[in-house]
């Protein structure tokens, strides 16, 4: 498999529940919809779940109360619809920046770029995905199990390709993304004064060489 076709599978895998019971037909219901969820992330990322509100989603919106039913039965549920929105988004933003690289190692690096910037666009990525472990948990983890899985198999294909050592990608899938979940928060949610590629290329190092000493300092 190519790198593209790689980030094409991680943009594509599907989450287990979209939470949107009512999902729109229309161009003008998507873009009603889009206008629903950005407007629940800045609700929820500035208020957090549960000082926020139906009403204030709708107004940061600009739509009526009854178009939100239209789409969704609850608070929660468009919480839930969020958490996997930023997970598809999250996705299709890395995949669409490391398409057409030609290795594994490359994609790492470009890919953890592209990660630290997308958060530094959505700084409210963190407190509302964060605040799905105590809202609903399932969610939670399922924003997480998606992307593992989708890394995992990436690996095993670099691996077969011989990108990469093998062994281990299940473990493997689960640190790179812990790492990136650190950098991310550190970096672009807490700040954002250095460049993303000099970040992205610090950890590419490690992932590239590991802490093992260099040879000719462990022959000396």
């Amino acid at each position: 498999m190519t790198a593209k076709a790689a980030s094409v599978e991680l943009a594509d895998v599907p989450a287990a529940d979209t939470a949107i019971s009512k999902a729109p037909r229309t161009e003008r219901g998507k873009r009603t919809l889009r206008k629903l969820l950005d407007a629940a992330a800045a609700e929820f990322g500035e208020r957090g779940y549960h000082e926020a509100s139906i009403s204030g989603i709708t107004q940061r919106a600009g739509a009526a109360l009854g178009t939100f039913y239209t789409y969704f039965d609850s608070k929660e549920q468009v919480f839930r619809a969020l958490v996997d929105d930023m997970g598809r988004l999250t996705r299709q933003h890395i995949a669409e920046r490391v398409t057409g690289t030609s290795d594994r190692l490359t994609a790492e690096r470009l890919g953890l770029e592209a990660f630290i910037d997308f958060v530094r666009g959505h700084k409210d990525l963190y407190r509302i995905v964060m605040e799905a472990q105590f809202v609903a948990e399932d969610a939670y983890r399922n924003y997480y199990r998606v992307f593992a899985e989708a890394y995992r198999r990436n690996l095993v294909h670099a691996s077969a390709k011989g990108e990469i050592s093998p062994g281990h990608e299940e473990e493997r899938a689960w640190a790179l993304i812990g790492m990136s979940v650190f950098l991310g928060l550190r970096y672009a949610v807490w700040s954002d004064d250095r460049p993303a590629a000099e970040i992205a290329a610090a950890a590419a190092e490690l992932i590239t060489f590991g802490l093992s000493p260099k040879r000719e300092e462990g022959m000396s």
